[in-house]
């Protein structure tokens, strides 16, 4: 690890005075602290923000608000998530480890960075570190890595099951900076690799995540997240769905479909949605609107698996929800 100056912000504008490039921001530290270590990150300073006021889950007419400074534990285990949005609750508590859980922010988990073996190899090229200097994961090891959403500059997965479940919602994120707060879809604020895959979301330098705000859904209370791995403990997603659903006399009335662990950012499958829209709740619905999923799919020479792997998830995901007739 390199040195590095280190300093405690006590409010958020005092936080943001001392943002900007060079500097990041610590606050569960569990990606940060890792990739300094490797020198993946090399930030000349660390802002610690723990102690700034973001914290808080509440709900009102607008839909649920929580803090970016929130632990992944206590928001899973909180009874307006678990009740209302239990999509959310199960994406949390189907990521990392007990222990990174209860150390990691829900900022934090939006923000982390992927986990390609090339990115935090130092000794390899990489895009993302270094731009313009090569992706070996495309002719390389890349069985984990994205069928959706890939370039040629880049083909690592984004890593997030939270954001996954939160993009199924339309939830935004509050931005906050020097001269203001926007809100920004969450779906619109990953970027997709293109030719600047340094370029992974839209916060801008200084910029902090401060709030997550999810839009009333009444039939969310019906949502689960389904997660494919290689094993059940700590590990990433092969494949992993997102589903809430609107489900009445048999009829899919609303539904909201996302995909992880196949896409370079969470990615929204609005042609399901429109598939399903409106049909029984039958197998052979939703088989036929999974299928969609991977029109624009392009698989590697070892991620062929996940163009079927995907299609199944989803399909499992909504029988669990719908059952079969």
């Amino acid at each position: 690890m390199r040195p590095f100056e280190y300093a405690s912000a006590q409010s958020v504008p005092q936080a943001l005075a001392g943002g900007g490039t060079g500097t990041a921001y610590l606050a569960g530290g569990t990606t940060l602290v890792d990739l300094m270590k490797l020198e993946v990150m090399t930030p000349q300073r660390v802002v610690d923000i723990n102690r700034l006021p973001l914290r808080g889950v509440s709900a009102d007419r607008d839909g649920l608000h929580i803090g970016a400074l929130e632990r992944m534990t206590d928001v899973a285990g909180h009874p307006l998530v678990g009740t209302g949005y239990p999509v959310i609750a199960q994406a949390l508590l189907r990521s990392a480890s007990p222990q990174l859980r209860n150390m990691a922010s829900i900022g934090g988990n939006l923000l982390q960075r992927v986990r390609c073996g090339y990115f935090r190899d130092t000794s390899t090229p990489c895009n993302k570190r270094q731009p313009g200097s090569g992706c070996p994961a495309v002719d390389g090891e890349n069985r984990g890595h994205a069928i959706l959403g890939t370039s040629d500059s880049c083909v690592a997965t984004h890593p997030s099951d939270l954001a996954v479940a939160l993009v199924a919602l339309d939830a935004r994120v509050r931005l906050t900076g020097r001269t203001g707060t926007r809100d920004v879809r969450l779906a619109d604020f990953y970027l997709l690799p293109g030719d600047t895959p340094e370029r992974e979301h839209d916060l801008r330098p200084g910029e902090l995540v401060t709030r997550i705000t999810v839009p009333a859904l009444p039939w969310a209370t019906r949502s689960a997240y389904l997660k494919i791995r290689d094993r059940q403990s700590y590990e990433f997603a092969l494949a992993s769905a997102a589903v809430a659903l609107d489900l009445r006399g048999g009829v899919i009335r609303d539904v909201r479909v996302a995909v992880g662990g196949v896409g370079t950012r969470p990615w929204r499958l609005p042609t399901v949605e429109d598939a399903l829209r409106g049909k029984a709740a039958r197998p052979e619905v939703y088989e036929a609107a999974a299928a969609l999923a991977v029109e624009a799919a392009r698989p590697l020479a070892h991620n062929g698996f996940k163009t079927t792997l995907v299609r199944r998830t989803i399909v499992r995901a909504l029988t669990n929800l719908g059952g079969s007739r």
